[in-house]
């Protein structure tokens, strides 16, 4: 028998445009009485990267000539050479990334097949996932080295490796520079009876892995606000194209959520995380991907008053401060766009459950 391994070097986690690289490992075990009858042979072995579509029959309406399982394919050469020490592709730059929504899928693996002499071909899987920063595609050539960043305590890099660092020191800067602007957005809370609060948020562009803080002030309020809910929410929309039917609802997916009762708060915060293994925003000629926090406020159909502390025994003896047995209230919601970009592919790496190994015996 013939035992097949493959390891992603870098970790399982990549920059569309990025180069993947994979130790292919070949064994031939065999126990110390074997001869020399005992080797197996190998006849080939090819590796191949690809991009497979999955969509929801019940939402999505793909022309006859697509496939529900299409896949798509790197366009250079995938074939693997035995007398190299590892596989390596480019990741093509204007791919889809990894995505698992409610109507259409974008699932990304490495493909190895092999096949010992007189046996049936195996192929081997290894999942990885793929994250898209648009605008990276013109910079990857920059004409002026000199602009180029650099890293002073690395040693200098020849031919493709040296042009694979920048492009990734490059996807860092514009990652920075896109996230790192804070300016003060200050929203009115009101609803039909009159002003809430405000609202504060000091960007609307972050990076997955990242905290949305924002802050409440309800001091300045004329309708009390009791309770108030924040989802972090992306909405799934499928391009009119290819939707069922005109109309088709929006699907939506809370990944972090906030729940606070506020009555007499006058100010208040808080803070959700953007999970490293969520997709950032997109768009393919299928799907968009947006995100957005959603907002759900419980008012009081009353004045604020505060209530006061009931006059009876003195302060040494028991007594009961009971709050409002029932109120009548409103309820209002409000959805706030913001730009969730990919992060670090190195970040992403260190928490993905994508296992980024595997092997089999042929």
């Amino acid at each position: 028998m013939i035992e097949v391994s493959a390891a992603l070097l870098r970790g399982a986690v990549f920059l569309a445009g990025e180069p993947l690289e994979c130790l292919v490992t070949l064994r031939n075990p065999l126990p110390p009485d074997a001869t020399s009858a005992s080797s197996e042979m190998l006849a080939w072995a090819s590796a191949q990267i690809h991009c497979q579509f999955h969509a929801s029959e019940s939402r999505v309406a793909l022309p006859p000539s697509e496939d529900s399982r299409h896949d798509v394919q790197a366009e250079n050469e995938t074939v693997f050479v035995p007398n190299r020490d590892s596989y390596c592709e480019t990741l093509p730059v204007d791919g889809p990334p990894s995505f698992r929504g409610q109507a259409v899928k974008y699932v990304y693996k490495l493909t190895i097949g092999c096949q010992r002499v007189n046996s049936p071909i195996k192929l081997l899987r290894v999942p990885f996932r793929v994250l898209v920063l648009h605008g990276l595609k013109d910079y990857q050539c920059p004409q002026d080295e000199a602009v180029a960043p650099s890293n002073p305590f690395l040693e200098e890099e020849e031919g493709g490796a040296k042009k694979d660092s920048r492009l990734a020191d490059l996807a860092t800067e514009l990652l920075m520079a896109a996230t790192s602007r804070r300016s003060l957005h200050l929203y009115n809370i009101s609803n039909s009876r009159g002003k809430v609060g405000t609202f504060c948020i000091f960007k609307a562009v972050y990076k997955i892995g990242e905290d949305i803080v924002g802050t409440f002030n309800f001091s300045e309020g004329d309708i009390p606000c009791l309770q108030y809910l924040v989802s972090l929410q992306t909405e799934e929309r499928i391009q009119e194209a290819f939707q069922h039917r005109r109309g088709q609802p929006v699907s939506y997916s809370t990944h972090a959520r906030h729940q606070e009762s506020c009555l007499h708060t006058s100010r208040t915060s808080f803070s959700l995380p953007i999970p490293l293994s969520s997709a950032p925003g997109f768009s393919t000629n299928i799907v968009s991907l947006k995100w957005r926090l959603h907002f759900e406020f419980v008012t009081s159909r009353e004045a604020s008053q505060r209530q006061a502390p009931p006059e009876g025994p003195p302060l040494e003896e028991a007594s009961r401060w009971s709050g409002v047995e029932q109120m009548d209230v409103d309820t209002f919601s409000w959805d706030l766009p913001i730009k969730v970009l990919p992060t670090n592919p190195l970040l992403a790496s260190s928490v993905s459950q994508v296992p980024g190994a595997n092997s089999l015996t042929i």
